[in-house]
């Protein structure tokens, strides 16, 4: 062979030879596609630009793939950058990543960014786009990188660099527009077809409140315009379901400035939706075998230490002093439960013991993620325990995955299994780690349920197993986990007596099914729009009168109804039938009872669904009892009318 050629192999096997030097475009223009925006040199992600020098395996990476999209959204970010500082000069540019749904980019600005800020640059961007403008790689020495920086005055990206190890770096040139990248990226501006600028939002510099705000403009991009134009019908679906909003409309929660940031205050129907989980968890719970514990909220640091939350967890607590005495505010409810565990001697015979709590804990989260019910301060889990002999693991995890597959059926919730293995900061040996990994594995494998592993993403006393429910809009969200510890038993020397009379190591299973009932309750306004299934709802049927001569036996149905276990409230203002009947509509109440003279004469009512569907003249005894059966239905007969 030529020493100037090279054989190049392609994805499906083929192999041809190239001019040695030949860029990785040129040689996959010679392939069936050419919607490529990157390339993939013996497995390494590399521009379409980088020369091919040796013999290598040169795959293409298409603009709908997972990375091309990925490459996509890192270049608009770059494109939007340019735009900002073509229009703001005195801009300066912090940090641009791709994000799972699109790309966003922090800005040091004068004043905070309007709508029409958005527009312009969004219309600056478009010029940039047709300018089919090459992004160029360039490599040098952070030194040298740091002094061009200082230069440019982006004291953001000297302070990136003042952290980096490498002694050279790469950046990336786009006409006038210079940026710190890794990349790969885009040949050239021009292959952004389909992009939108979404949204902008205060952040703090490397997410540390004590560090300067920044402007985050967040956006999103599509390989083409029927994928941006599905994406921004999802987002408008997903604006209508905003818990936030329907929790203020529907006036479930809301919080308030003066009790602090990240504290939800329930009003009278969220309360009650909050009542009727947690109520129906408690019964799972028991028909289930566990028993109800409650620790305190404060327990002294010193415990704190011997768990290892204060050296790896600590940055997340709340902590205060009683008679000079450190406590610590519980982020979790683990320590009470095996301090229960340890206030007698335990029998092989007793194992496995299930504890159970609805505990309300709190955690330093930082200002810039509360979200809503998603993202709290303070919150309550469905926590348990359970503390078995180690014969017993795979049976128990088991019995928890058929928990939460069985409950979340109920809620109408598809689910996706992750397991999350060993972080960097963690306690435990390496031997307690992968048998407790294993233990997890094999349950699910045992089960014949496929999952996903997730790397160093495990608590920092054990691997675990989390759950992802997918919603009515299809996306996922985190709640219900399985954490598997042979650490904590360790370091709290809890024991059994075994069937040789000798003492021997339980092990312990952290478990959620709901996770936080906050955040739960949040997905579920989201998943439901609002419009909770009979069994759950706040106010399961209202009844309207039309004039002011029903008052009296439609007060009288309400009080049947109300004995009968409905939730009815009564609606006999002084105002136009239609008005009411909107208003019911909006609060998205599952029933209505619209009562008249005929109803009153006939002594019934013609319930009405939220759908619309008008149903026959029944006494206030059958409507109840058809509610009951509604109930029992969706809840696989777990739930009536009997629930409060």
């Amino acid at each position: 062979m030529n020493s100037q050629e090279i054989q190049v192999t392609f994805s499906d096997g083929s192999r041809k030879a190239f001019p040695k030097g030949a860029s990785a475009q040129e040689i996959l223009k010679t392939g069936q596609r050419d919607d490529f925006v990157a390339a993939r040199v013996d497995g390494e992600l590399v521009d379409l630009s980088r020369p091919v020098e040796a013999d290598a395996l040169v795959e293409g990476v298409p603009a709908d793939s997972e990375d091309g999209l990925e490459i996509l959204r890192h270049s608009a970010a770059h494109i939007m950058a340019q735009a900002v500082k073509m229009l703001f000069p005195r801009a300066r540019v912090a940090i641009g990543p791709a994000i799972e749904s699109g790309f966003y980019y922090d800005f040091d600005v004068d004043r905070p960014f309007t709508q029409e800020d958005l527009e312009q640059i969004e219309a600056k961007m478009k010029e940039i786009i047709s300018s089919r403008l090459e992004l160029h790689r360039q490599e040098m020495s952070r030194e040298e990188a740091i002094r061009f920086f200082e230069e440019q005055g982006e004291k953001y990206k000297v302070e990136l660099l003042e952290g980096f190890a490498d002694p050279k770096v790469s950046l990336y040139r786009q006409g006038e527009f210079v940026d710190l990248c890794r990349g790969p990226h885009i040949p050239n501006t021009g292959y952004l077809k389909a992009f939108k600028l979404l949204s902008v939002a205060g952040a703090y510099w490397r997410g540390d409140e004590h560090n300067a705000m920044l402007q985050r403009i967040y956006g999103t991009a599509f390989p083409n315009r029927d994928g941006l134009k599905r994406y921004l019908n999802f987002l408008a679906e997903a604006q209508k379901r905003d818990h936030r909003r329907l929790g203020k409309e529907l006036d479930l929660f809301s919080f308030s400035e003066e009790v602090g940031a990240g504290m939800v205050i329930y009003h009278p129907k969220g309360a009650l939706i909050r009542h009727i989980l947690e109520t129906f968890e408690k019964k799972e719970h028991l028909r289930r075998g566990y028993h109800l514990v409650v620790g305190p909220t404060l327990l002294k640091t010193d415990l704190w230490k011997r768990s290892g939350h204060f050296d790896n967890y600590r940055e997340n607590m709340y902590f205060t002093e009683i008679d000079e005495q450190s406590y610590g505010i519980k982020p979790m409810n683990c320590l009470s439960h095996m301090l229960i565990y340890k206030s007698k001697i335990r029998s092989y015979r007793d194992l496995p013991l299930r504890y159970f709590e609805l505990g309300t804990v709190h955690r330093h989260e930082k200002s810039g993620v509360l979200h809503g019910l998603l993202r709290v301060r303070q919150f309550t889990q469905d926590d348990a325990h359970i503390l078995c002999m180690p014969e017993q693991l795979n049976r128990e995890i088991q019995g928890i995955i058929e928990f939460v597959i069985e409950i979340m059926g109920i809620f109408g919730f598809e689910y996706e299994m992750e397991i999350s293995t060993r972080p960097e900061k963690s306690i435990g040996t390496d031997e307690d780690w992968e048998r407790a990994t294993a233990a997890l594995i094999g349950a699910l494998e045992g089960k014949g349920i496929p999952y996903e592993v997730c790397r160093g993403e495990g608590a920092f006393y054990g691997p675990k197993i989390d759950v992802k429910l997918k919603d009515a809009l299809d996306r996922r969200w985190q709640c219900a986990t399985i954490q598997c510890d042979f650490t904590l038993p360790e370091r709290f020397d809890l024991s059994y007596i075994g069937v040789d009379g000798n003492r021997h190591r339980p092990v312990m299973l952290h478990r959620v099914i709901l996770g936080a009932i906050e955040r739960f309750l949040g997905v579920l306004i989201e998943h439901y729009a609002g419009a909770f299934p009979v069994w759950l709802a706040p106010v399961q049927a209202v009844a309207v009168t039309v004039t002011d001569a029903q008052v009296e036996f439609a007060q009288k149905v309400c009080d049947e109804l109300r004995s009968a276990g409905v939730r009815v409230d009564l609606d006999d203002r002084n105002e136009k039938l239609g008005y009411k009947i909107r208003e019911a509509q909006m609060q998205k109440v599952p029933y209505m009872l619209v009562i008249g003279d005929r109803e009153v004469a006939a002594g019934g009512i013609c319930p009405r669904r939220r759908d619309g569907t008008q149903m026959e003249l029944m006494s206030p005894r059958d409507f109840a009892a058809l509610l009951e059966e509604e109930c029992r239905g969706l809840t696989k007969g777990r739930v009536g009318l009997s629930i409060i």
